[in-house]
């Protein structure tokens, strides 16, 4: 790039247990030569503990180019963990807003990773577990209103990439597309890096999702988490709605809640789970949603 501003800044954040090299990697297939690229180095090891000053770090690397270039449009790439930098950071600095060209979350465990829900089933902050397993939803679904999102998921087991579900990907608002490929594979894949492309210059490339009232109440359970539709089949009818679906529950081994929607020819629309904490306020949901919506 010449000495002279940028044509835009392209932001790239890699995610949990990760460095920026991969990274490098889809910005150099995305970034011509008067584009400057911004690709911050969160350390290894840091990436393990919490998200915060994470956040910390990459905002202060974003104030910097930002004032440097005042007039520059921002074009913002985050996988996994770094999406969600990047959902926090745009949630709290709505004045950046109308600087931001587009973003695009490369497998982000939007609405909470079900391996961080694992990892810390209380919520008690273990570690990074507890910022992973956050949903994240609401905020996203609020920037995506405004500014053009793309969703980029992973499903190679009929469900996620292998880390991360196809669930906890998509929200209201955003553009969504899913490749046959792994977690790690989606942070420089080619394929990943055409569908960038293809978006900045066509803002209504993939699937447009609209989450329906059902699965918005459902989400919005404290605790829930976003699931794998792997254990649909084993889910029994708890109750039919007016429009057809149905909603379905089954308890695991260890004793955790899931809720499935179903739609009218009983394929799965969403799948989600609460721990015990939060067992309670699923059925609350539930008996909610029965009074409403429900025909028995």
């Amino acid at each position: 790039m010449s000495s002279q501003a940028p044509e835009f800044i392209l932001f790239v954040q890699h995610g949990w247990a990760d460095d920026n090299r991969a990274m490098l990697n889809l910005a150099s297939q995305l970034a011509a030569n008067n584009a400057l690229i911004v690709a911050p180095d969160l350390g290894f090891v840091q990436t393990w503990l919490r998200i915060e000053p994470l956040i910390q770090m990459v905002e202060k690397v974003a104030f910097q180019q930002l004032q440097t270039y005042p007039e520059a449009p921002l074009r913002i790439v985050g996988h996994s963990m770094g999406g969600l930098i990047w959902i926090e950071l745009l949630h709290r600095h709505r004045n950046w807003w109308p600087r931001v060209h587009s973003l695009v979350l490369v497998g982000s465990p939007v609405g909470g990773a079900d391996l961080g829900r694992i990892l810390d089933p209380f919520g008690i902050g273990l570690g990074i577990a507890a910022d992973l397993g956050c949903n994240r939803k609401p905020m996203a679904t609020e920037i995506a209103a405004v500014i053009p999102t793309l969703a980029i998921a992973g499903d190679i087991d009929g469900g996620s990439d292998g880390t991360v579900t196809v669930n906890c990907t998509r929200f209201a608002y955003v553009h969504y597309v899913s490749i046959p490929e792994s977690h790690a594979a989606l942070r420089d894949h080619p394929a990943v890096a055409a569908l960038i492309r293809n978006f900045w210059d066509d803002f209504t490339i993939g699937e447009s999702i609209e989450i329906n009232e059902i699965i918005h109440k459902l989400s919005a359970v404290p605790g829930m988490t976003d699931g794998h539709p792997r254990d649909f089949k084993r889910a029994e009818v708890l109750m039919y709605l007016k429009d057809g679906s149905s909603i379905r529950t089954w308890v695991n081994p260890f004793g955790v809640d899931h809720v499935f929607v179903a739609s009218p020819d009983g394929q799965c629309l969403y799948a989600g789970f609460v721990g015990w904490v939060h067992a309670q306020d699923l059925q609350q949901a539930l008996h909610a949603i029965r009074l409403a919506y429900g025909i028995w």
